[in-house]
């Protein structure tokens, strides 16, 4: 007993295990035998001490003489979920060698060094919608900058509810809470807010409050009141969209620097930053794009030669919330723990 128990790694539960005859009554002065299924998983000690090793289920058994008894172990990660708050901020349009190893965007190229790096990542598709929709449903959906409808996969949103996760869209320029319609909106797009199309936002008024202004960011950062799982959606000139690097550059020293250096972040934050698409290159779908990550448990002045899309950023955003069920292509696509210290 008991028959089935949790434990996090590098911790340790007891069992026991007690003889009994066939009425049901204990039996003294009999010896018991414990062994673990996986010892890779958890090591069970001859007094029934479990120790978790790694994350994963196993069984435990114990027998005296001839008779067993069974105990189903989960081991779960020492710290739980890795990381409290994930923040990504998608920019535009922009080829991978137009960005590193140019002076274009200094702040953004400052982090990559400071930070990760990944050198080998590439959009799905052109134009924007589609990798907007990979990073947050893991399905391209559709190549149409104009659509007008909903989407109803699995995505992003239905699986941070699922898990108990809160979870803001802040795009700037955005005309008010809530606002869904699709379409232009004076330096506002709905393309590049891939959350104002998602049947489990659009069709329930309590999520669609998670539409939000970007001006509503910093006073959610000084209030302590940031959510689990933040999309920043800069306007169609601070993204690089309509105006230069130059610009976009210094919208993000000037907004998501504080967030950085900030208490919060430095606690349990992860930041990725990356371009939504090439400008010319079509390389596997979407072309090199410019793709960074700063946290306090990243590792430092790390470039990854790993081949890697849009659906492994979605994946890396659940997991690092400690979210297990990843939408569609986001299911299958490599992990991106290289970046991170064990």
């Amino acid at each position: 007993t008991p028959p089935s128990a949790s434990v996090q790694a590098g911790q340790t539960v007891q069992l026991t295990g007690t003889p009994r005859d066939a009425g049901g009554n204990p039996l003294s002065g009999r010896t018991v035998t414990w062994s673990s299924s996986n010892t890779a998983v958890a090591t069970v000690s001859n007094s029934g001490l479990v120790s978790g090793v790694t994350p994963g289920s196993i069984t435990i058994s114990a027998t005296s003489e001839g008779k067993s008894g069974t105990a189903a172990i989960t081991v779960t990660s020492s710290g739980g979920a890795p990381f409290r708050h994930v923040f990504i901020v998608v920019e535009e349009n922009t080829n991978y060698a137009s960005v590193i190893g140019s002076s274009a965007m200094p702040y953004l190229s400052s982090l990559a060094q400071q930070y990760g790096l990944a050198t080998q990542y590439y959009a799905n598709t052109h134009p924007s919608i589609g990798n907007y929709f990979m990073m947050t449903v893991g399905d391209i959906f559709t190549n149409d900058d104009s659509y007008g409808g909903t989407v109803s996969e699995d995505n992003v949103v239905r699986q941070l509810l699922k898990a108990g996760k809160t979870w803001k869209s802040y795009a700037e320029d955005l005309p008010s809470v809530g606002y869904h319609t699709p379409g232009e909106t004076g330096n506002y797009a709905s393309r590049h807010n891939p959350f104002s199309y998602l049947t489990d936002v659009v069709n329930d008024p309590v999520q669609l409050n998670n539409l939000v202004p970007f001006t509503q960011f910093p006073t959610d950062l000084a209030n302590g009141a940031l959510p689990n799982y933040s999309f920043i959606v800069p306007n169609l000139c601070n993204d690089a969209h309509d105006c230069s690097l130059g610009t976009a550059d210094s919208w993000l020293q000037a907004n998501i620097d504080p967030l950085i250096k900030s208490a919060t972040f430095q606690q349990d934050g992860l930041l990725i930053i990356l371009f939504d698409e090439s400008d010319s290159d079509h390389t596997n779908g979407g072309g090199r794009v410019v793709w960074v990550v700063v946290s306090p448990k990243a590792k430092r002045g790390y470039q990854s030669t790993t081949f890697y899309q849009h659906q492994s950023t979605l994946r890396l955003t659940l997991k690092a919330l400690g979210v297990t069920a990843f939408p569609n292509a986001a299911a299958s696509a490599p992990d991106m723990d290289e970046f991170f210290m064990p």
